[in-house]
């Protein structure tokens, strides 16, 4: 109950949400809420408000596993007053995050539509019959639509660029309800990339359009999170030290601590916090040795950090079935931003814009034998920063820097020493 005071938690809002009995609150189809979320309550209240005052579509971004569809589907669950009647029945959703989904915004709409008990004949199957059809009925009926995985439907720009959607009437869909008049529902979607030609678009409409860039849990919420599951992390524990450095070499990332709990949890360890930091602390350690030189100075390493691979399950839960699809789908989609974030890699700490273009320059005329020109170095970076792999704040001396979150960070050191691999065994072989 402490920790939970400290970070301005309602113990008796966190009793109900445990209480089994109050899970009759939550849809089935919910996968990513669940009774272990803690913290993110201002900023549930925040976003919440702006959803019950004049927000018709909110866009949460993010790296994955950073937890927007967790943070979705609280929001809609805080919501479910402003759907009149069964609420539950009047959730429309679709999840791209697999493959095989179709993403047509013909199919996701009839879709819906049915399920919502319309008859929809093979000659009303149109984009534009059904576009019109869906909006109105969003428009005039109390719906919250829930949108995963937005990334999936991008596609290329005519300029080379990334951000617009491969089925136009999915950009058509949003503008139309927010442009609307009067629109009784509300929409909130989720996307590990910025639709640029959406948000350029929808930035117009100010009051009904708000996105919100998410980031790894503070240490008060991660102390709450181990608390959750179990762990002892009171000021006395002998295992809150630990936790608390696990914690800050993955920069508060739900979804590699949630890996990392249910190691701990699970056999062989049982709970056993120092058993398990003794199997996993020569990596930590690295991470942590290497972010002190940064901070004295020794800013450029070539490290090896094995933040990605730590264990068995970090390297199944988290690299293989999540960072590697980011990393291949960059170095398919836009080679030159896959090539900066590989060179960039030699910084362990944020530095100006100036040393990533730098490096990239430096890599792209050792590959190319050529001038990498300004335009195509910042054409580079934006598509990086639209993806949210790096990370914008200001130093000490009030610059602009940019970084690597250091999950991010241990999978471009990897990628960057296979890229010079590449390079070298093209050189030898030509």
């Amino acid at each position: 109950m402490e920790i939970t005071e400290n970070l301005g938690l309602n113990w008796q809002e966190i009793s109900q949400i445990n209480d089994p009995s109050s899970q009759s609150t939550i849809p089935d189809n919910f996968f990513a809420y669940d009774t272990s979320w803690v913290g993110r309550d201002k900023l549930v209240e925040q976003l919440s408000q702006k959803m019950r005052n004049s927000c018709r579509l909110l866009l949460i971004l993010g790296l994955t596993g950073i937890g927007k569809t967790a943070l979705a589907e609280r929001l809609a669950v805080e919501l479910q007053d402003l759907i009149q009647g069964d609420w539950k029945n009047k959730l429309l959703r679709a999840n791209f995050d697999y493959d095989e989904k179709a993403t047509d915004f013909a199919s996701i709409a009839a879709g819906w539509l049915e399920g919502l008990g319309e008859q929809i004949s093979p000659a009303e199957k149109k984009p534009e019959l059904l576009l019109n059809r869906l909006v109105k009925r969003l428009q005039d009926n109390r719906f919250l639509v829930l949108i995963d995985s937005m990334e999936k439907l991008l596609t290329e720009n005519d300029n080379g660029s990334w951000g617009g959607f491969s089925d136009e009437y999915w950009e058509k869909f949003f503008l139309r309800l927010l442009s609307a008049e009067s629109c009784q529902s509300s929409l909130i979607v989720t996307s590990q990339d910025l639709p640029v030609s959406l948000h350029s678009n929808a930035s117009r409409y100010n009051n009904f359009y708000h996105h919100h860039i998410l980031y790894g849990l503070e240490q008060p919420e991660q102390e709450a999170l181990f608390d959750a599951e179990g762990l002892y992390i009171s000021e006395e524990s002998e295992d809150r030290p630990i936790l608390l450095r696990l914690g800050k070499a993955y920069k508060g990332h739900p979804l590699v601590l949630r890996v990392i709990i249910g190691e701990i949890n699970g056999d062989p360890f049982n709970g056993n916090v120092p058993a398990y930091w003794n199997d996993v602390r020569s990596n930590i350690e690295k991470v942590e040795k290497d972010l002190a030189e940064a901070e004295k100075g020794q800013i450029i390493g070539e490290d090896k950090w094995e933040l990605h691979k730590l264990t068995r399950q970090v390297r199944y839960k988290v690299n293989k079935e999540r960072l590697k699809a980011i990393f291949n789908r960059l170095e398919t989609q836009v080679p030159d931003a896959y090539i900066l974030i590989c060179a960039a890699s030699v910084y362990r700490i944020p530095v100006q814009e100036e040393g990533w273009l730098m490096q990239l320059s430096a890599l792209v005329k050792r590959i190319e034998k050529q001038v990498c020109s300004k335009e195509r170095q910042e054409q580079a970076l934006e598509e990086l920063l639209n993806r949210f792999l790096a990370e914008e704040s200001v130093d000490r001396k009030n610059n602009r820097v940019l970084g690597q979150h250091n999950l991010v960070r241990s999978v471009t050191l990897e990628r960057h020493n296979n890229l010079i691999k590449k390079l070298q065994s093209e050189v030898d072989s030509a």
